[in-house]
């Protein structure tokens, strides 16, 4: 199969020569747009104390568009729409909160919601929105659908808590939806696929990539971050690993390669992370060294992505890179299947 091809964002700044990299593990294999921070709170139309962790899309008449979860002077978060029409600059921010928590008719939602994910899914004609509701039970997977990022039709809950880091994949898979979750247990919190007849029963859960233990970079928790690229080799998935310091937590990015027609069956795992916290607006903000993606666009040549990220829980940042890369990175730096689990 092929990947999804979207509308390429050209810039000067653009990923270049990439046929001339080799595989070692410590090249960068993104490339941070050099005007980041791209959105902030100073951009914002109304107050608030922070924008991060956007979902991104490409649309129809090319804009794209993220949606950010934006945290309020109360600490609680909610979702806006920015506009751009090449993804870098020139945002167009909705005036007022675009898809606010309701917490009267979902309770699940009184003390926020945060983190979207979004996928494009053909077969509804609708993109499904895939965030983390929080309330007193702790922070749980729900679901919205929209067409128009201006209405949303909600399901409420779907994974209870606690549960994050979700995204449904694009098609059915042997006759059902799929959706990757990261519930959390006392034995650590692992990287979860469920399927589901009607995006609302969800059941036959199995664990796709468990956390490692001990001193590795991924040790004890891991969850997606954007959601699964579609490629002739399998599902490409960028996951977070956190390390535990004295200093606090470091979020990293690393790679994971998974079976096309049966999704929990990793492939190939990349050894060490490959996309970490280096630039001040990264290792500083309201959550030290922390670089998040939730989102990303795929250019019109079906390889450059563009990906959109959290950067120290203050605002949003861009960073370019290659599908193809990505897997000859992990041709040359993955073990085989997810047999490094310990």
């Amino acid at each position: 199969m092929t990947p999804i091809l979207l509308p390429s964002v050209q810039s000067e700044h653009d990923v270049s020569d990439r046929q001339a990299r080799d595989v070692d593990p410590q090249r960068a294999l993104f490339t941070r747009y050099s005007g980041n921070p791209i959105l902030s709170r100073d951009n914002w139309p109304y107050p608030v104390n922070s924008v991060f962790n956007a979902g991104a899309v490409r649309l129809p008449d090319g804009d794209t568009l993220l949606l950010c979860r934006v945290e309020d002077r109360r600490g609680l978060s909610h979702l806006t729409v920015a506009r751009s029409a090449n993804g870098i600059d020139g945002w167009r921010i909705d005036a007022t909160p675009t898809f606010p928590a309701d917490p009267v008719k979902y309770p699940e939602e009184i003390w926020g919601i945060e983190d979207p994910r979004i996928t494009y899914v053909p077969e509804l004609e609708q993109y499904a929105v895939a965030y983390t509701s929080f309330a007193r039970g702790g922070p749980g997977v729900s679901l919205a659908l929209t067409r128009d990022f201006r209405s949303f039709e909600r399901y409420g809950v779907i994974m209870p808590p606690e549960d994050k880091d979700a995204a449904l994949l694009p098609r059915k898979v042997g006759g059902y939806w799929a959706l990757i979750h990261r519930p959390m247990t006392t034995l650590g919190a692992h990287m979860w696929i469920s399927y589901s007849p009607n995006l609302r029963h969800w059941g036959n859960h199995r664990v796709m990539l468990q956390a490692r233990r001990g001193g590795w970079w991924d040790a004890n928790k891991i969850g997606l971050c954007s959601p699964p690229i579609e490629t002739e080799k399998g599902w490409l998935v960028l996951y977070h690993g956190v390390r535990q310091t004295a200093s606090g937590s470091l979020y990293r990015i690393g790679l994971a390669l998974f079976d096309l027609d049966n999704p929990e069956i990793c492939l190939q795992r990349g050894d060490s992370w490959m996309f970490g916290a280096e630039s001040p607006y990264e290792r500083g903000g309201d959550v030290k060294d922390v670089v998040f993606p939730c989102g990303q666009t795929i250019g019109t040549d079906g390889d450059t992505i563009y990906l959109y990220y959290g950067a120290g829980d203050s605002c949003v940042a861009l960073a370019t890179g290659s599908i193809r890369e990505l897997l000859s990175w992990l041709d040359g730096n993955s073990s085989a299947g997810d047999a490094a689990t310990s």
